[in-house]
């Protein structure tokens, strides 16, 4: 069992928060990587930045932010990455361009308030910025 829930029946996540799936690429129509996280702008960073240097991420050059969804409940997030994952690729990139038509990298604008796409943590004061 994932270390970040309890072993209760409701699966709470160990910690509160806001759980996100998200997925990065590296181009428009290019590689598609899909994640689950509760950090979302450490995660971002680590890919950004290339932490992990034999990674999925930094092999294939994922360093953009062009999807994500928000759950309070880390068990629904973790069902939801697993689903995505198993998507055709057309069906990613539709779910990609329903939000986010032109590929934009997210992470780059976490607090412009012009944007049609607020995360809840922008919306409640979190400590995405960039």
């Amino acid at each position: 069992m994932n270390d970040r829930f309890d072993n209760n029946n409701n699966k709470t996540p160990a910690f509160a928060g806001v759980w996100v799936v998200y997925i990065m690429t590296n181009k428009p129509n290019g590689v598609l990587y899909i994640g689950v996280t509760d950090d979302i702008e450490s995660r971002i960073q680590e890919h950004k930045n290339k932490l992990y240097k034999n990674s999925f991420t930094a092999k294939f050059n994922c360093d953009k932010l062009v999807y994500l969804e928000e759950f309070d409940i880390g068990a629904e997030a973790a069902f939801r990455e697993k689903q995505l994952k198993k998507w055709n690729r057309q069906w990613k990139i539709n779910l990609i361009e329903e939000i986010n038509p032109g590929w934009m990298d997210i992470s780059m604008n976490w607090r412009n308030e012009d944007l049609i796409y607020k995360t809840k943590l922008s919306r409640v004061g979190g400590k995405l910025s960039n």
